[in-house]
């Protein structure tokens, strides 16, 4: 009888250890993952703001008017600050970024001190537009080898922690894809060393919430038929595996945060229903995309067919861009051939089945609306001649864009090329107000690291 109690009481006492040990072994595991998210997102986010530091430059080098300039520069400061932290992030003590983040300072410093000052008295001298170019070909330099590094992590599935580790095992400088990019990148800074720096030495698209929540119509939904929507919106089967949470205080409006499995190309597909009218915000799918079989045109037609299935009506393919094996498509509103820019839902295509792997339409939510719009005062014509007079027209629209105040303006659009580069401008068709200029990004390389 004693026997068998010490024996049950042992078993428990195993029971309760290999539990123990199963626990504290699923905690690592969740405080590994989060680490490497962390670092997976500060490369990314560096990634995508060189892409915006490169964008800003180009567009400061094609705009014609100083009330335009002093925000964009201002911008150009805020971006380097968050590129210059992102950096800070990455597992790369032993990388040497001296010049890399002294240039960053510098750009900061230079673009934020010209922005402040008064450009109508003092506008923009030669030089520092001589400057500019400079800073340009230096941050397209940057922008194209860490396109380079991030095809690098994507393809060969590298881990920002076994590079840690690595690093922290070795004695020597590692031989790594990864750290050689970054080595590049602080080479190729040091080639604009002699830049002249003088003197001198936000316009994201950011959405308010409360807007939103204040614009959302319709009854409120249940958990199950959000469910049945997300998977009609997407067209998956309505018996896939469908996992639903409420989405914390965040955000000022609530929805359901849904995970949908989807076994054919074992990932997940996640996105947001608001719990107000049952609205879509946006949908996303990460995964490995395949080999490429459709061609940019075919996979617009792919997305077009899934807006139609939506009932999003009226809207048009006003901008589309290859991102390696994925079509990124935007759309947006129109109204009397008038293009609606705030009105405006974008789209991502795999090309290699044809997949609609994302969805944003956080803008087309909180600015779809019935619009009177008003004769413009000035012609195509007159309003060309508020152009940078560099500036080759190839292609011209009206359109209805959102201003600095948030306030929506009828304008005439022109695509024009400068140099090798295209650019959208948007000039205002009562005033003849240069209201915005975008430099359009080129088609992504393709890096084959076979």
């Amino acid at each position: 009888m004693i026997r068998s109690i010490i024996i049950g009481i042992l078993a428990v006492g195993l029971i309760g250890t290999a539990y123990w040990g199963f626990q504290e072994n699923k905690q690592n595991q969740v405080l590994v993952q989060s680490a490497e998210n962390n670092y997976q997102r500060a490369f990314h986010d560096l990634v995508f703001h060189i892409d915006q530091l490169e964008d800003n430059l180009g567009t400061v080098l094609a705009m014609n008017t100083q009330r335009q300039l002093s925000p964009k520069l201002a911008d150009v400061w805020r971006v380097t600050s968050l590129a210059h932290e992102e950096l800070g992030q990455l597992p790369l003590g032993f990388v040497d970024f001296t010049d890399t983040e002294e240039f960053l300072y510098k750009l900061g410093t230079f673009s934020y001190k010209t922005s402040v000052r008064d450009l109508e008295k003092s506008p923009i001298t030669d030089k520092e537009y001589e400057t500019l170019k400079e800073l340009y070909e230096c941050s397209r330099d940057i922008q194209q080898q860490l396109r380079k590094t991030q095809a690098t992590v994507l393809q060969q599935g590298l881990h920002w922690l076994d590079l840690e580790k690595e690093e922290m095992a070795e004695d020597e400088p590692l031989d790594n894809a990864v750290v050689d990019g970054f080595h590049l990148v602080n080479e190729k800074v040091k080639g604009y060393d002699e830049v002249e720096w003088g003197a001198g030495f936000s316009q994201l698209g950011v959405q308010n919430d409360e807007d939103l929540a204040d614009k959302l119509d319709g009854k409120d939904i249940t958990e199950e038929e959000a469910k049945q929507k997300a998977l009609q919106f997407l067209g998956l089967d309505e018996n896939a595996p469908v996992h639903i949470d409420e989405t914390g205080k965040g955000l000022a409006y609530s929805a359901y945060s849904i995970t949908i499995d989807d076994p054919e190309h074992e990932a997940n597909f996640f996105l947001d229903i608001t719990k107000k009218g049952g609205h879509p915000v946006w949908a996303l799918q990460s995964r490995e995309i395949k080999e490429e079989n459709l061609s940019l045109n075919e996979a617009a037609e792919k997305a077009k067919e899934f807006l139609k299935k939506n009932d999003i009506d009226g809207m048009q393919l006003v901008d589309s861009k290859q991102y390696s094996n994925i079509g990124v498509f935007q759309f947006s509103y129109l109204i009397d051939n008038i293009r609606v820019y705030a009105d405006s839902v974008i789209i991502e295509v795999a090309l290699d089945d044809g997949d609609i792997i994302a969805y944003e339409g956080e803008d087309y939510l909180l600015n779809h609306k019935k619009r009177k719009v008003e004769d413009p005062k000035l012609t195509m014509e007159e309003a060309k001649k508020s152009l940078n007079p560099r500036i080759q027209v190839m292609e011209d629209h009206v359109a209805i864009i959102k201003n600095e105040l948030g306030e929506e303006v009828l304008c005439y659009e022109f695509y024009g090329v400068l140099e090798d580069n295209t650019f959208r401008i948007f000039i205002n068709a009562d005033d003849g107000e240069e209201e915005l200029v975008e430099k359009m990004k080129h088609a992504e390389p393709v890096y084959d690291f076979a």
